[in-house]
């Protein structure tokens, strides 16, 4: 049985992590959305509409390209990009709110309701609200507020209502916290669309499903411009792990592609310093479900720090905690400084600027590629642009002149 349908279980786990961790008001509304989905999402109306949507709203298939300069720069392995930065609202978050909005319409809910941390699954939900005509609320984190500003602004041009947390972290496990209060008041008539593979069974697979057309699409793609069946490796950031568990759904079953997470290790190893969650975690509950996380000496979520605010979440996606214990992903981190290298040198070598989060995913394929042999082909999801970080990093890195980017 391939992975896909062997995984998760009736009771939402991958092995021993996943399940739903819920207050019991909340349990019937969750079974409700999981009903709905394995009933609604299988349906040829709904399959249809979500296809006429990624064709003519979103812009899909997006492209496989080969990065001919940076490879070149680097010797070894040869680089492609799953340039999911080419989908509309500039990342892959559009792919799983369009069809949980869609859903939603099908479960007469009237509002949506949602985290983030670097506004791209907030800019994607609100466009997916305008599209259905539906109420939007995003809760996001003061921090992450100052440092994406930008997606904030659409978020607000698209009709969405923000609303800023202020406690704790003030990031995205804040928000998280803040968007899940808010849909207590009301889940009969919101719809609370989580922004990754994260959070109580069946949203981790949900979101996966909905994101896997990045994988079959970049398996098919890649054949087709390279002549070659597969890739040998496939790399993707992990924060909560959406992106990734999307493209290595396209190849998950495939033993000789190695499949690599790629996590923030930021600017040191001391708590606080860093989102390793597979990296540093060890097993707990946050947010309805059981992962991998970072903890403190009291047991609790730990501060967490990355310079990618998509990334900065003490846990991670079950799927991808089950993934690094059976051993089948690779999981590495890289630095804060190694990703700023990674953003500057595709926009100098390639042309595309990408989202800091993606970035991660680049610095790990750029060592990777120097230490394989030149037949390899290494694919990469770019899974955001980095229009939204570029304010930011130029104010507080400058524009990259004098950097040695290789």
């Amino acid at each position: 049985m391939s992975h896909l349908r062997k995984y998760p279980d009736q009771e939402g786990f991958f092995g021993k992590f996943g399940g739903s961790f819920i207050p019991p008001e909340l349990e019937p509304h969750m079974a409700a959305i999981r009903d709905a989905y394995l009933r609604i999402s299988r349906s040829a109306p709904f399959i249809n509409e979500l296809k006429h949507i990624r064709k003519h709203f979103q812009g899909r298939p997006t492209p496989v390209a080969y990065a001919g300069n940076l490879s070149e720069k680097l010797g070894g392995a040869a680089i492609y990009l799953k340039r999911e930065d080419l989908n509309h609202t500039g990342a892959h978050k559009l792919n799983h709110c369009m069809g949980e909005a869609l859903l939603a319409k099908h479960m007469g809910k009237t509002k949506l309701i949602a985290e983030t941390g670097a506004g791209q699954h907030g800019v994607a939900l609100a466009t997916a609200a305008a599209y259905f005509g539906m109420e939007c609320e995003i809760h996001m984190g003061e921090v992450d507020i100052a440092k994406e500003h930008p997606n904030v602004t659409r978020m607000k041009l698209l009709g969405a209502t923000i609303v800023p947390v202020g406690f704790g972290g003030r990031t995205l496990k804040e928000a998280v916290d803040s968007a899940f209060m808010s849909y207590l008041k009301d889940p009969e008539t919101t719809m609370y669309a989580i922004g990754s593979v994260v959070g109580p069974h069946p949203f981790p697979m949900m979101v996966r499903d909905f994101q896997s057309v990045m994988g079959f699409e970049a398996r098919e793609q890649f054949a087709e411009i390279t002549g070659r069946a597969l890739p040998d490796h496939v790399v993707a950031c992990v924060g909560g792990g959406s992106n990734a568990m999307g493209i290595f759904a396209g190849f998950i079953d495939d033993e000789d592609v190695a499949l690599h997470g790629v996590e923030p290790h930021g600017t040191g190893t001391e708590l606080g310093q860093h989102a390793a969650t597979i990296s540093y975690g060890e097993e707990g509950i946050i947010h309805g479900f059981k992962c991998l996380m970072l903890k403190d000496a009291e047991g609790n979520p730990a501060p967490v720090h990355s310079i990618a605010s998509g990334l900065d979440y003490p846990g991670v996606g079950p799927e991808h905690s089950f993934l690094h214990e059976s051993g089948r992903v690779s999981y590495a981190a890289v630095s804060d400084e190694e990703t700023l290298n990674a953003f500057y040198a595709l926009g100098r070598y390639e042309g595309v600027i990408p989202a800091l989060e993606s970035a991660h995913a680049l610095a790990h394929a750029m060592k990777l590629a120097k230490d394989r042999p030149a037949g390899e082909c290494i694919l990469v999801n770019v899974s955001g642009r980095g229009d939204k970080d570029i304010d930011y990093v130029v104010e507080n890195f400058g524009d990259g002149a004098g950097r040695p980017l290789i």
